[in-house]
């Protein structure tokens, strides 16, 4: 689950309790790993705060980012990111759109043997940088990269095979391209074949499409809506499509 502008919220009862519900949801259907930033406003604090609340079960996988120009912020932002999510360490925890990655990365080292963070790596979005981030990969022992990756925006093709090479995990960002997705395909019904990977609905033609690359170990939609965590989380059930499909799936977006 991401949380980019959809849990920037601050004291509105409503909209805290309409992102509980998605929280809850999230939690029943399985889910575990919850990205967030603190480039994102008040998201780290409303999921800390929702976290702290709710009794959830099964593994959280807690991860953030760290987003700096400055050598001597980025320890002060880790820390605040901490008792902002109330946790006592990150499970990941990214140089977000690579910015001063070098400084950065030697700080998430550090918290790295000292246990404050398990894994560290670096981040992008909106299909920049991947001469960058590839050299990133292929020279510093990172443990996991996020990329902005889906049917608008697959030029990130290039990372995702490196990382395999390599054996990088791969998170993916913005895999409705900020919902663009939906407006592109509108209120157009699935193409029949769709049930031959238990595609239900449009979300789910979207995700499943990522998650079925093999690169891929995970993508972090974000929703305001309980109805539309429903929807994405049920991506993860069923079949995925197979190469043949996926090259199907992208022709049929191209055409409309």
């Amino acid at each position: 689950m991401g949380t980019w502008l959809t849990f920037d919220v601050g004291e509105e009862r409503v909209l805290r309790a309409q992102r509980r519900e998605v929280l809850q949801r999230f939690f029943a259907a399985g889910g575990g790993v919850i990205d967030s930033s603190p480039m994102y406003g008040r998201a780290e604090g409303l999921v800390g705060d929702l976290l702290s609340d709710l009794a959830h079960t099964g593994k959280l996988f807690t991860s953030s980012k760290v987003w700096s120009a400055f050598d001597r912020t980025g320890p002060r932002q880790l820390e605040e990111s901490l008792r902002l999510w109330r946790v006592p360490r990150f499970d990941l925890v990214l140089v977000h759109n690579l910015l001063n990655w070098q400084a950065h990365l030697k700080t998430l080292r550090a918290w790295k043997d000292q246990g404050r963070v398990r894994y560290i790596g670096v981040s992008t979005s909106h299909g920049r940088k991947h001469d960058e981030i590839q050299r990133v990969m292929r020279n510093e022992p990172i443990d996991a990269i996020q990329i902005t990756y889906n049917f608008a925006d697959a030029s990130a093709e290039p990372v995702l095979d490196l990382a395999a090479e390599r054996g990088i995990p791969v998170f993916i960002n913005r895999p409705f391209d900020g919902g663009l997705l939906f407006n592109a395909v509108g209120a157009r019904a699935l193409p029949p074949w769709a049930a031959e990977f238990d595609c239900a609905n449009w979300a789910q033609f979207f995700l499943k499409w990522i998650l079925s690359h093999p690169a891929v170990t995970c993508a972090i939609p974000a929703t305001t809506q309980p109805a539309h965590m429903d929807e994405n989380m049920a991506a993860g059930l069923g079949r995925l499509p197979e190469p043949r499909m996926r090259r199907q799936m992208s022709a049929f977006l191209e055409r409309l």
